[in-house]
């Protein structure tokens, strides 16, 4: 048995398909002189780029925005002055196109390979799927096609990248497997999008697996057999029968309120990355939105997003959900989130550094263009709640409020309508915001919690650094006291709690936030009925049980196994 990081749910069972990485050899080539080689650079690059976009659409439309905006990534990465002339000077310099590519791509790599954290790590990832395109089309080498895949295949593969996805046939794909990779890299966002089982960060799976091999994988224990024994085997294909089963069962679940097993109404909502993706939790049966993320708007462009083109995304999201609550995060730029005409300077630790509401409040005019938007947005049906992110202090809160009312001033003297009652709430996805919770809700109108970053924070773990990812875990006391006390902090001030991160759909802890009062599960589009389901089987009596005895316990495996006892299926 192979032992790697279980990322995408399911069990996959097939033939592998062991993808090599392809031999990019340019040794041969000959500088054919300056312009020469930066005209096919140029070349090279348009096509990359008109590629990158077509594929980076039809990811949108079959995985999804939150997918796609990856790809949209490394055009923008491609788009980058800074690299592109540090490959015109290595041209200029009498190398040829595809030795400027290598080196200046493999330096980058190099430097955000070597960062702690791992979602400036995915960079390297992104850097070297780029730089084997530009290779690619510069040596005249054609792509894999995935999309012929036979049925029933496994991918084996160093890395999955974004590009393997675009005209991927899903019902073809048993499984993926991969050497790097973990929770929260590019890989598991794209399986868990296309709803594939996956492994990832299984050491030396290239070499123990050979094309044809017979393989076993479960995506949520992250083990992986290969040629298994007929016992393995048919323990596997049982396990698949009862996952399908499951997932047959959760249809039912789409007309069904979200209430507990006695009855009590619970607020299940989704995160989403992009008006595409509100269709997409609509039809999975999402009751609102918890959480909006803007990004998208603010990426894969040459200039900041105008007024008018927020207000029609944020309008087209609050339409669809005419009647429901659509909670929109404000700008989280910075941390993984570069975007180049920003011009925000490079930080040696970007996740601590000049991001989300901080770059916000320290860019007013910018701000006030989303403000605007957004107060605009919700002038039409009243339900766009606005949501500020890595808040740490009152202090943010008061100043966004400030910069808010200066917008309501500014529309109101223009004659252009806006809902002026649009409320305010903090995302709770620091320490510091755990701990002072009681001070922000007395100004603040909602709360989210963030438990990804706030797991993250809180322990002091790179939640993608594989020496410490099993210490990365929302189970542990700390995170759970932060939890239990910032929701206990939102009831006394009587002010709605939410949770917008990864843990609300974990079916091991909703009984301890059932227990603890959370008004509102935000789950990403495809998890809403498999946690309106769990949410169905506790009773409040039950889930305060399995909060009670949990919480007696000191340490984080004793938790996790009480709860893995008491988990209701």
């Amino acid at each position: 048995m192979l032992k790697g990081t279980g990322v995408s749910a399911g069990v996959g069972l097939g033939k592998a398909l062991v993808l090599k990485e392809q031999e990019l050899d340019w040794s041969g080539v000959r500088f054919a002189g300056e312009t020469a080689e930066k005209q096919r650079l140029a070349a090279a690059a348009a096509a990359v780029s008109a590629k990158l976009d077509a594929m980076a659409a039809a990811m949108a439309e079959q995985v999804g925005a939150h997918a796609a905006e990856i790809l949209a990534g490394q055009s923008m990465m491609l788009a980058d002055p800074f690299m592109q002339g540090q490959m015109e000077e290595k041209i200029a310099g009498g190398a040829t196109a595809e030795a400027a590519v290598d080196e200046v791509c493999q330096s980058f790599m190099q430097m955000f390979g070597a960062m702690e954290d791992e979602l400036m790590r995915q960079r390297a990832t992104d850097i070297g799927d780029l730089r084997a395109r530009l290779l690619k089309t510069l040596l005249g080498i054609e792509e894999a096609d995935l999309a012929n895949a036979p049925a029933g295949s496994v991918l084996v593969a160093r890395d999955f990248t974004p590009s393997m996805t675009v005209g991927i046939r899903r019902e073809n794909v048993a499984g993926i497997i991969t050497e790097v990779g973990g929770t929260t890299s590019h890989s598991a966002i794209l399986a868990r999008a296309l709803e594939i089982p996956a492994v990832l960060g299984v050491p030396g799976a290239l070499a123990a697996i050979a094309t044809g091999q017979a393989i076993a994988l479960d995506g949520e224990r992250g083990h992986v057999y290969v040629e298994p024994d007929e016992r393995t085997r048919k323990d596997y294909e049982a396990r698949k029968a009862e996952f399908e089963a499951q997932r047959q069962l959760l249809k039912e679940y789409m007309e069904k309120p979200t209430v507990t097993a006695e009855g009590r109404s619970v607020a299940l909502y989704a995160n989403i990355g992009s008006p595409k993706d509100a269709e997409a939790a609509l039809e999975k049966g999402a009751e609102g939105v918890g959480l909006f993320r803007t990004e998208f708007l603010f990426m894969d462009r040459a200039e900041l997003p105008t007024e008018e083109e927020q207000l029609a995304a944020y309008r087209q999201v609050a339409a669809l959900f005419a009647g429901k609550e659509v909670v929109i995060r404000t700008l989280d730029v910075g941390g993984d989130k570069a975007i180049p005409y920003l011009h925000m300077e490079r930080e040696e630790n970007p996740f601590l550094g000049h991001r989300a509401i901080r770059y916000c409040l320290d860019e007013p005019e910018t701000y006030l263009v989303q403000l605007r938007a957004l107060l605009r947005a919700g002038a039409d049906h009243k339900n766009i709640k606005i949501m500020l992110p890595l808040v740490t202090g009152v202090e943010e809160l008061r100043a966004a409020k400030a910069l808010l009312e200066r917008a309501k001033q500014q529309l109101a003297a223009e004659g252009l309508p806006y809902d002026a009652a649009a409320q305010v709430g903090v995302m709770i996805e620091t320490p510091a915001a755990a701990l002072a919770a009681d001070i922000l809700a007395g100004e603040a109108a909602f709360f989210s919690i963030g438990t990804n970053d706030l797991t993250q924070y809180t322990l002091a773990v790179d939640r993608g650094n594989p020496a410490v990812a099993k210490l990365y875990t929302p189970f542990h006391p700390a995170v759970l006291r932060s939890i239990r006390g910032v929701i206990e902090a939102g009831r006394a001030a009587h002010i709605p709690v939410g949770m917008c991160g990864e843990a609300a759909a974990d079916p091991a802890l909703i009984p301890l936030l059932l227990a603890w009062g959370l008004d509102e599960f935000s789950v990403s589009p495809s998890a809403v009925l498999a946690t309106r389901r769990i949410i169905s089987l506790w009773s409040t009596a039950d889930a305060a049980f399995a909060a009670g005895e949990a919480m007696k316990l000191s340490a984080t495996e004793s938790i996790v196994g009480c709860l893995e006892s008491l988990k209701k299926r």
